[in-house]
């Protein structure tokens, strides 16, 4: 565990040295460009940005070429900054291509840092859409059900069996509809007779067949 801590050390130790070196060279590239300030310290972050979107672009595994691309022109940028300031270039006197170079890169930095961002993977893209369509083709078809109602026969039917009703109570339905039919001039129907009884529907029709 020790060794393995002490590697992961020294990895970030000489990371930590390149990246401030790096950092250095790009600060004096701008300044001798002209662009001095905070403008002179922007540049070198947004050069180390641009490396950094381009490599987890990279490391996701898709959409490689883009990434590439803008990995080597980062890079590129970068290793240029390294050179010029090792005494290939007189920052005293820095030609006016450089100087465009460096005027133009934070629209470039801008574009790529963009694209890089806020571009969807393509092959997620395509494995969504492959399982979406693998899904629509593994999902069972929808049965359509028949508009047809299907009507039992009747002979099919079981018979109901005669609902037994008390002598008492058919004489006491005999009052009851004789006092409507007083009453009202016409023959009591079921439902009536059932309120009035209080009885379930079937000894209400058994009651109603038999005052016929």
């Amino acid at each position: 565990m020790r060794v393995h801590l002490g590697r992961v050390d020294a990895v970030l130790v000489q990371a930590l040295i390149a990246a401030a070196l790096s950092f250095a060279h790009l600060h004096d590239v701008a300044m001798a460009a002209g662009q001095d300030g905070w403008k002179a310290w922007a540049y070198p972050i947004s050069v180390d940005l641009l490396l950094v979107a381009a490599w987890r672009r990279l490391r996701s595994g898709t959409a490689k070429a883009a990434a590439w691309c803008w990995f080597v022109i980062a890079l590129v940028a970068s290793l240029g900054a390294n050179v010029a300031t090792a005494g290939l270039l007189d920052l005293d006197d820095v030609p006016a291509w450089l100087r465009i170079l460096v005027a133009g890169w934070p629209a470039v930095a801008f574009l790529g840092g963009t694209l890089l961002a806020h571009s969807p993977p393509k092959a997620a893209t395509k494995e969504i859409g492959a399982d979406v369509v693998e899904d629509q083709e593994h999902e069972p078809e929808a049965i359509t059900p028949d508009p047809t109602p299907v009507q039992p026969a009747i002979d099919s039917l079981p018979e109901r069996p005669p609902v037994p009703v008390p002598v008492a109570l058919v004489d006491h339905a005999r009052k009851v509809a004789a006092e409507h039919h007083t009453r009202t001039g016409t023959p009591i129907d079921t439902p009536t007779l059932r309120a009035r009884l209080g009885v379930p529907a079937p000894m209400a029709e058994a009651i109603a067949a038999q005052l016929t």
